[in-house]
């Protein structure tokens, strides 16, 4: 499950930033790949979408989600743990 998430994750960042998943690694922040503001929502929602959560992220206060967004691997763990919460 874990590899499927990493995988799913960061072909939707890659698609987002117009990049080859190859070129997205788990130490990649948004910032680095050139995803905007309008790309971080883009993001979310494609992930809220494909792992059929609710992300706690408010766009207009992003410093203050509960939702760790400073790279690509706390993304990924934070959606693992989205995942196990829902299906428990």
């Amino acid at each position: 499950m874990t590899e499927n998430v990493k995988e799913k994750i960061i072909e939707i960042i890659a698609e987002q930033a117009v990049l080859e998943p190859s070129d997205v690694t788990e130490e990649s922040t948004l910032e680095d790949l050139g995803i905007d503001s309008m790309g971080l929502v883009e993001c979310i929602f494609a992930i809220e979408e494909a792992f059929d959560i609710q992300v706690p992220f408010n766009a207009n206060e992003p410093t203050k989600s509960d939702f760790d967004i400073s790279s690509v691997a706390s993304i990924v763990k934070a959606v693992e743990a989205l995942v196990a919460e829902q299906a428990a």
